[in-house]
């Protein structure tokens, strides 16, 4: 499958995708939205890739944003629908795909770049980058998720402020938010997340599954999250995995798990 705004590199179980339109700073248009579907789904549909990775290329910018040119003219039907229809496509597809999704961010990541950010598993970011979400500056509000990932990464409070005053925060203050896990130079970025995906791709691809189905069950609305971990436990039971890692940890050997 050939992108015109992303390139797509497979190596080693590890897939990194990077948005490839340095002239707009990477910002998302709809085009983009879409091809990013469409690499996602296709990486998760293929046996051999067991961590995905995406970044931005260039050094200014992971996402710096949607291209607001497109939407600019919108009235308040296209603007929900707008809203409605990335969620779907990218934003919460990614949030519960059942491959591991590591950002590195590499730096702007504002707006629906950090709403991307955010919607992948964890973030590793380079000690260049910037975050924040200013759509309140344009007279909107963060439309592809970040009103409710934000605050369940940094807590209410800290969320309440960054939208409200349309801040960027640099790579260390977001890691004292804990909204990244790791802080990088610029160079060792990708490799840094590379190692941590090697590190993944030693465990059960089932289980992990299991377990990002089972983490994001206790953020939904109406859905007991200790239930759902319950069921995906009990599901781990009837897995080649299970019986692999088990029997691998009595044999005092390493697991040889089959790939999902």
């Amino acid at each position: 499958m050939s992108y015109n705004n992303l390139i797509l590199e497979q190596n080693n179980g590890i897939a990194t995708i990077t948005i490839n339109r340095p002239s707009k700073l990477n910002a998302l248009n709809k085009e983009t939205i879409q091809e990013l579907h469409n690499a996602f789904a296709s990486c998760d549909e293929d046996a051999a890739t067991q961590v995905i990775i995406i970044t931005g290329s260039g050094e200014k910018a992971f996402v710096a944003g949607a291209d607001i040119s497109e939407f600019a003219n919108f009235d308040i039907e296209q603007g929900g629908q707008l809203a409605a229809k990335g969620q779907e496509l990218l934003f919460d597809f990614i949030e519960n795909l059942g491959t591991p999704v590591i950002a590195a961010v590499n730096g702007f990541a504002l707006g629906g770049g950090l709403e991307l950010a955010m919607s992948c598993h964890f973030r590793v970011a380079s000690d260049t980058a910037k975050m924040g979400l200013p759509e309140v500056s344009l007279g909107v509000i963060p439309g592809y998720g970040g009103t409710q990932r934000l605050p369940q990464l940094i807590g209410k409070g800290r969320a309440m402020e960054m939208i409200m005053t349309a801040g960027m925060i640099d790579a260390n203050q977001a890691m004292r938010y804990g909204l990244v896990n790791h802080v990088q130079n610029q160079d060792d970025l990708i490799p840094f997340c590379e190692k941590i995906a090697i590190k993944i791709m030693r465990n059960s691809s089932v289980a992990i599954s299991a377990s990002i189905r089972a983490i994001n069950a206790g953020f939904e609305d109406g859905v007991n999250g200790y239930e759902a971990e319950v069921n995906e436990f009990g599901s781990c039971f009837g897995t080649e995995d299970f019986k692999e890692g088990t029997t691998a940890f009595l044999e005092k050997r390493k697991a040889d798990f089959p790939g999902k």
